[in-house]
C-alpha cells in the first residue's frame, strides 16, 4: 500500500512564499531602473495572476520571472531567474509551516512500512525544500519536472510509477476536490479529501473515497 500527498494545505502551508519573492524581486527591478505598475495591492494582484498561469502550465517559473521583469521595463536575464529562485529557497525555513499532525502522521505511516510520495503542482527545488521542511522525506514529484499538472492523468501515473504500485493500491490525500480528488479517482486511486475547515464539498466533483478533518485521521484509514 502507498500514500501520495499534495503539499499546500495538505502537508503544510507556504504563506504565499512565491508572491513575497516576486515582491522582493520587484525591489531589485526598481533599483535597476524599472517601474512599478501600480500600488502594492495592484502589484500583488498581477503577481498572483502570473503565478496562477504558471501553475496551470502556461509557462515555466523562469518564463514567469522573465515576463515579470520585462513588463516592468528591464531586460530580463538568467540572473533575475536565479535571484528569484534563491529568494524562494532562502525563505522556506522561516515561512513554510507544517499542518498540525503532519510530522507525526508521516512518521507513523513510515513506521508501518507504508510507501510515501508527494505529487504537487509546482517547481523544484522549491517543492522538495518545502517537503523536507515539514518532515516529508520520500520522493517528491513536482509538475514542472514531470511535465504534467494535476489533474492530468499523466501526473498521477508518475506517482504510481514512483511508488512502484498499481493505482488501486494508492491513497491520494489532497485538499482540492477538482484537482486532487477528481484527478486521483480518474486515475483509479483511492482519494482522501482533507477538509480541515468544514467546507461543503462541490456537487460538480466526484465524491472522495474518504473525508478527514485532520491528517492524523489518515492513520485510521491506512491499514497496518
Amino acid at each position: 500500500m502507498g500514500v501520495g500527498f499534495d503539499f499546500d494545505h495538505t502537508l503544510g502551508i507556504d504563506n504565499k512564499l512565491e508572491r513575497i519573492a516576486f515582491l522582493r524581486l520587484l525591489e531589485r527591478v526598481l533599483a535597476e531602473g524599472g517601474r512599478a505598475l501600480g500600488t502594492l495591492d495592484q502589484e500583488t494582484v498581477r503577481i498572483d495572476a502570473l503565478l496562477a498561469a504558471q501553475r496551470a502550465g502556461a509557462s515555466t517559473i523562469g518564463g514567469a520571472v522573465r515576463a515579470f521583469v520585462a513588463e516592468r521595463g528591464v531586460a530580463p536575464t538568467g540572473d533575475h531567474v536565479a535571484a528569484y529562485e534563491a529568494i524562494c529557497l532562502a525563505m522556506v525555513d522561516d515561512v513554510v509551516v507544517p499542518l498540525p499532525g503532519a510530522r507525526e502522521t508521516l512518521r507513523a505511516l513510515a513506521a508501518r512500512g507504508v510507501q510515501l510520495a508527494m505529487l504537487t503542482n509546482g517547481w523544484d527545488p522549491l517543492q522538495t525544500a518545502k517537503a523536507r521542511r515539514v518532515g516529508f522525506h520520500g520522493p517528491v514529484l513536482a509538475s514542472a519536472g514531470i511535465g504534467a499538472q494535476k489533474p492530468d492523468p499523466r501526473a498521477f501515473a508518475a506517482l504510481a510509477e514512483a511508488l512502484a504500485l498499481p493505482a488501486e493500491a494508492i491513497w491520494y490525500v489532497g485538499d482540492d476536490p477538482a484537482i486532487d480528488i477528481a484527478g486521483a479517482l480518474a486515475a483509479g486511486m483511492q482519494a482522501v479529501w482533507l477538509d480541515a475547515e468544514g467546507r461543503s464539498y462541490p456537487s460538480a466533483c466526484p465524491p472522495p473515497t474518504r473525508r478527514i478533518g485532520a491528517l492524523r485521521d489518515l492513520l485510521a484509514i491506512v491499514a497496518n
